[in-house]
């Protein structure tokens, strides 16, 4: 799977990646990956849902599904080459701090 370089992305400048999503192994279908900071604070939009997660910096990572509280997920890599945090899934070309 292709990484995107990250050189080029600032702090406030964002950056938009197409993916694909997968939401409690449902079905795989098209999201876009918006970082507002790298490495701290990104979302993923999957249809009309957003899914927040924000870094500390230190490992802990928490996701904001809605109006829901947030609560703490873990990254995994899956042998399919997605990249899952606790039941939500993503693949495509990831730009990686």
């Amino acid at each position: 799977m292709p990484l995107l370089p990250v050189e080029g992305v600032r702090a406030n400048e964002g950056l938009q990646v197409p993916l694909e999503c997968q939401l409690n192994q449902g079905s795989w279908q098209p999201c876009t990956l918006t970082i507002e900071q790298l490495g701290e604070h990104w979302w993923l939009q999957i249809g009309a849902q957003r899914l927040d997660f924000r870094s500390d910096g230190r490992g802990s990572i928490t996701l904001i599904e809605g109006g829901a509280s947030p609560r703490a997920v873990q990254p995994i890599w899956t042998a399919q080459r997605a990249l899952c945090w606790d039941g939500v899934c993503t693949k495509g070309d990831l730009p990686l701090d």
